[in-house]
């Protein structure tokens, strides 16, 4: 591709016509023929290397300042912002081809998401999906290392979303893919959010910044789906100016449910949408999937789908992956593995799953290290709420040692009545719940949810899927039984 096809309303000098054979942002990807996009990030600054990527065979570099490289040197004012233009120009502006809808927000972006994309699919409509767990193209599933991909691996994800004949994506839209403009010149029919929690201040400095970066979804959308439950959504329902819609669990809204009933085998309530109202019923239990599904609704109402098209794929949908996933045990006891790794998200799931736990709740959870370490105490204010017993571990610990981490968890617990034991290694946490349960206890294994991994120090990743370890050990418990 030209230097100018790629770069589009750009000022160039004769290099304009210059063939391109890559574009990156990677020095490591840099050779001949490439066009090298100059990043400043937290830690590494891509303009300090841009002399060094043309004698590697980079045409040029793209720049946010003069480095004294003449024509080599292409400068704007905003490399991130130009680089996603380019990706998309690179894979033939794929985002044009598709209907996109995001969700946005701290906690309910799988399910919601997920649950969209098969209803979208149990209707006729070829659907790709971008979030956490992983990416799919219709039934394909693909491997993801981020909520939102790069600028580069979004364009081509996508791109091969819309050549496997996609008409619709729905995606996770986190706030670093927005500051860091990963999903280029894309624009989204629908925009949801679903609410805003403590989560990634290692990031944002503050959660002003944190919602300030939420918000920039909301300036490339054609109509808002805003849960006015949430003070920063209601908010945000204040402040934008595109087409919106409000949707409630707890007060009217333009889409909201009331009659709600909660049991261990799912809910049911009601859904209002102006003057009709439908009766809802749902194998996923909890009011925070209430709120999910209030909005999943409204989405799929927008988009022409009927009511009763949603109603008849919830009867045998059983959620997602990690999201209040009860674990097969064959005990008088149940086991449910969950995503949660927020103060918020931890009490959600706490306090739904107490309504129905006929004797003790107890929760096995820790922090991730290398992240926010203000949350760690928050997070056992938390689990205390409402857990009749607390197993403070591991998760995924990085380059900080367990023990540190536990220490902040621990500040949390200091005033707390809640009884509360530290078991360091997650696996022998797990064994130690297992061991210790009772007849009718319910045991919520949080913070892991999806993930079959740990991260330990300098990155290494170990294989730690909890439904595999619940099967071990309780195979190793009876095996100690037999003895």
């Amino acid at each position: 591709m030209k230097l100018r096809e790629l770069l589009e309303g750009c000022t160039f000098t004769a290099i304009g016509d210059t063939e391109i054979l890559s574009i990156t942002d990677n020095t490591e990807k840099v050779g001949e023929g490439s066009l090298f996009f100059c990043i400043k990030g937290g830690k590494f600054d891509g303009h300090d290397f841009a002399e060094d990527m043309l004698k590697k065979g980079a045409v040029a570099v793209v720049c946010e300042r003069d480095l004294g490289l003449g024509d080599r040197q292409i400068i704007t004012e905003n490399s991130r912002k130009l680089y996603g233009e380019a990706c998309s120009a690179w894979f033939g502006h794929p985002e044009k081809k598709m209907t996109f809808i995001g969700v946005t927000g701290t906690n309910g972006k799988t399910t919601t998401t997920n649950i969209i994309k098969h209803i979208l699919m149990s209707t006729g409509h070829k659907t790709g999906l971008i979030g956490t767990i992983q990416n799919e193209i219709g039934d394909e599933i693909l491997h993801t290392d981020n909520t939102t991909p790069f600028a580069y691996d979004f364009m081509e994800v996508i791109a091969k979303m819309a050549n496997a004949g996609c008409e619709y994506v729905v995606m996770e839209v986190s706030s670093f893919a927005l500051v860091q403009r990963r999903i280029g010149p894309t624009h989204f029919k629908i925009a949801v959010f679903t609410n805003l929690t403590q989560d990634h201040l290692d990031y944002h400095k503050d959660m002003e910044d944190y919602y300030q970066a939420k918000k920039m979804l909301f300036d490339i959308c054609d109509t808002a789906i805003i849960n006015i439950d949430d003070a920063y959504g209601e908010r945000l329902f204040g402040e934008i100016d595109c087409e919106k819609y409000s949707f409630s669990v707890a007060k009217k809204a333009d889409f909201y449910a009331d009659g709600v009933q909660i049991r261990s085998t799912g809910n049911s309530f009601d859904f209002h949408c102006k003057d009709k109202i439908y009766s809802i019923k749902s194998l996923m239990t909890g009011m925070f999937n209430v709120s999910n599904l209030t909005a999943v609704i409204a989405v799929c109402l927008m988009e022409g789908i009927p009511v009763e098209s949603v109603t008849e794929f919830l009867k045998n949908y059983g959620g997602v992956r990690g999201r209040c996933e009860v674990i097969p045990t064959n005990t008088d006891y149940t086991v449910i593995c969950d995503y949660a790794h927020t103060p918020d998200a931890l009490e959600n799931i706490l306090k739904s799953v107490k309504e129905y736990t006929e004797n003790q709740l107890v929760c096995v959870f820790g922090c991730g290290g290398n992240r926010d370490s203000a949350k760690r105490p928050k997070m056992a204010k938390s689990a205390s709420k409402y857990a009749d017993r607390l197993i403070v571990t591991s998760d995924n610990p990085r380059n900080e040692k367990p023990e540190a981490i536990i220490d902040d968890i621990l500040r949390g617990l200091e005033n707390s009545d809640t009884p509360y034991e530290v078991v360091v290694n997650r696996r022998d946490a797990i064994l130690h719940a297992l061991s210790t349960a009772n007849a009718g206890d319910i045991i919520v294994l949080a913070g892991k949810g999806h993930e079959d991994y740990q991260i330990l120090e300098n990155n290494r990743h170990i294989h730690f899927d909890e439904r595999e370890v619940v099967a071990e050990c309780l195979e190793e418990l009876r095996k100690g039984e037999q003895q």
